[in-house]
């Protein structure tokens, strides 16, 4: 059964926010909402993008992870590292330095999860090149992405790939390696180093498969600061350096801009960044586009290598990436052969498929349709009152969110500053009650503030 609501790593700390509307003006769900002075997440709406935390100038908002001693409740302790966290570090620090921190901090393996592309590849191409359903196929990859079409673009959602991503892959391959090897499954802990909220939800609340392989998420931002600490005071004397199986130069950039729509079968098209992907989405759903095979669509600016967790510049990131990539297409050390992963793939292959992901219109005002018509007749004609300024003063994003939230019956159409002023000129409302309105919008504080208390 569909979950009533879902999950989300995005919380905020009321004691914290100051209601400055910077995280509900940027939202591109128009998810957040302003009440008793404090940001308030419409649960419903949220798809863990992450906009609302990179924009907060209070850092009232945050993005849960797992405490990062949960790791030591296995005797196999697995770090499922991105290929952006290595390209956070500078060029002077080598990825011998990175994975022997790692495990100086005490996981027992790293493993880097673009491992898994080696495999997704083929089975990605073929399924764009075999697929019967009207096209575009749309990638799985950005788990915000998927969220989006779920909520804003439902009818798009039989476009999404039924293939998981390369960190389930690598979280299948680990768990079936180490089971193989005679360890319980529950003694082995596989962690995910997350770039961004959308991965640490797609982890706890997965999207299209009943449970994910990953046994916990700890934040990009988090771990960078202990790894690149623990580096800079040079512990060389006693450093573990693992073997590691090099990564090939396609599967390095696989999560940033184009990484994976350069290898997709036919026509593919590259989008980043949020607010892009709805344009282009929106456009989509009218049909004008051309003839398209494949849409790699992600959520943050150059990809993963913008997430808002991570700590470097992004394109100074995707610069080292790419780097990283030439000199391993010019090393003669890379073969597809010495992969162990390789040695799984029929099992993996076996669990790469996905559930048909549901939709869950945030646009659908009533589960029944003659009732969802009259709401929409409502809706427009509170329109025709409302300013459509889109000032914010009511403490929603736009106007047509007001008259939505008014016909939902969670807002009051004398929220508007501008109708509770023709309402006051014409004596149906007075300058009490508008204050009222105000206060249980933006709280009394903002009306007890000093300096107005002295004029």
């Amino acid at each position: 059964m569909e979950q009533e609501n879902f999950y989300h790593a995005i919380k905020v700390r009321t004691d914290m926010c100051i209601g400055c509307t910077h995280c509900m003006k940027v939202c591109p769900t128009e998810a957040i909402r302003i009440k008793q002075g404090k940001a308030v997440i419409a649960e419903n709406r949220c798809v863990d993008c992450g906009e609302c935390f990179r924009i907060c100038p209070v850092c009232a908002i945050i993005i849960e992870q797992d405490d990062f001693d949960k790791i030591f409740d296995y005797p196999i302790r697995v770090a499922l590292v991105p290929a952006v966290f290595i390209g956070q570090f500078p060029e002077e620090v080598s990825i011998d330095e990175i994975y022997s921190e790692l495990m100086e901090q005490g996981f027992t393996h790293v493993f880097e999860v673009e491992h898994g592309v080696e495999i997704l590849q083929h089975e990605h191409y073929n399924y764009i090149r075999e697929y019967v359903g009207s096209k575009p196929v749309i990638s799985p990859f950005c788990p915000a992405i998927v969220r989006l079409i779920q909520v804003k673009f439902p009818a798009l959602t039989d476009h999404i790939m039924l293939l998981k991503p390369p960190v389930d892959i690598a979280a299948i391959y680990n768990r079936k390696k180490f089971t193989d090897e005679g360890y319980n499954p529950e003694e082995v802990g596989i962690f995910y180093i997350s770039p961004c909220a959308a991965k640490v939800v797609a982890v706890r609340s997965p999207v299209g498969e009943a449970t994910s392989e990953v046994s916990g998420v700890i934040n990009m931002n988090y771990l960078y600061n202990k790894v690149f600490t623990g580096i800079k005071q040079a512990r060389k004397d006693n450093c573990i350096v693992p073997l590691r199986t090099p990564l090939k130069d396609n599967s390095i950039v696989w999560s940033l801009t184009r990484g994976e729509s350069a290898h997709a079968y036919g026509r593919s098209l590259a989008i980043d960044g949020i607010h892009n992907v709805i344009e282009f989405l929106e456009k989509l759903e009218t049909q004008e586009n051309p003839d398209i095979d494949f849409l790699e669509l992600r959520a943050c600016d150059e990809s993963c290598a913008g997430g808002v967790l991570t700590t470097g510049n992004r394109f100074l990131t995707s610069e080292r990436l790419h780097n990283r990539a030439e000199a391993a297409r010019k090393s003669l050390k890379i073969s597809a052969n010495k992969n162990p992963i390789l040695n799984y793939h029929d099992y993996i292959v076996g669990q790469l498929g996905l559930n048909r992901v549901p939709p869950r219109s945030i646009m659908k005002l009533d589960n029944d349709m003659a009732e969802a018509m009259k709401k929409m007749k409502k809706v427009h004609d509170l329109m025709l009152f409302l300013p459509q300024v889109d000032c914010g003063s009511c403490g929603c994003p736009s106007c047509a969110a007001l008259a939505e939230d008014i016909v939902q019956e969670r807002a009051s159409l004398a929220q508007c500053n501008f109708v509770q002023r023709t309402l006051e000129e014409r004596k149906l409302f007075s300058r009490e009650e508008s204050r009222e309105i105000l206060e249980e919008t933006w709280g009394k504080d903002k009306f007890n503030r000093k300096w107005l208390l002295d004029l």
